[in-house]
């Protein structure tokens, strides 16, 4: 899993929780503790996506454009960061006549490709909405 996952499902919290849907990539970046421009690159994704809309220009920001009770973690996954669990690096050797080495990175891929999939079922139970009442719930813990 990658970064632009906890970012896109951070922002797509924060809009959801603002009362006009709506924030620059400052105060994203600021809410999230990174850069703005990590913030537009993967609000660009989002806006690609369906997610959010852009308003330009002064007093301009990004907007929600979806429904948070909606929009699962598993899309926003499925969005930004499908593929990632697995490696860049596996190990082996395909040109070995041993039957470990050459058979590993096969058998590595199909448990990461596994691995990924229960993590989609997982991520499909929970909405954007549900991250949020999670953080609310969190506060008044403290």
């Amino acid at each position: 899993m990658n970064s632009e996952f906890t970012i896109a499902v951070h922002s797509l919290v924060l809009l959801a929780y603002r009362p006009d849907h709506m924030a620059t990539s400052d105060m994203i970046a600021h809410n999230v503790n990174t850069h703005p421009s990590r913030v537009r690159k993967v609000m660009s994704c989002m806006r690609k996506s369906g997610y959010i809309t852009t308003k330009e220009g002064l007093g301009g920001g990004y907007i929600l454009n979806c429904n948070p009770d909606e929009v699962s973690l598993a899309e926003i996954y499925r969005a930004t960061s499908i593929g990632t669990m697995k490696p860049s690096w596996c190990s082996g050797q395909v040109d070995t006549e041993c039957m470990v080495a050459c058979n590993m990175a096969e058998v590595m891929d199909q448990i990461f490709c596994d691995a990924e999939q229960q993590l989609l079922i997982h991520l499909e139970q929970t909405k954007i909405i549900h991250v949020l009442e999670r953080v609310r719930d969190a506060q008044l813990q403290k």
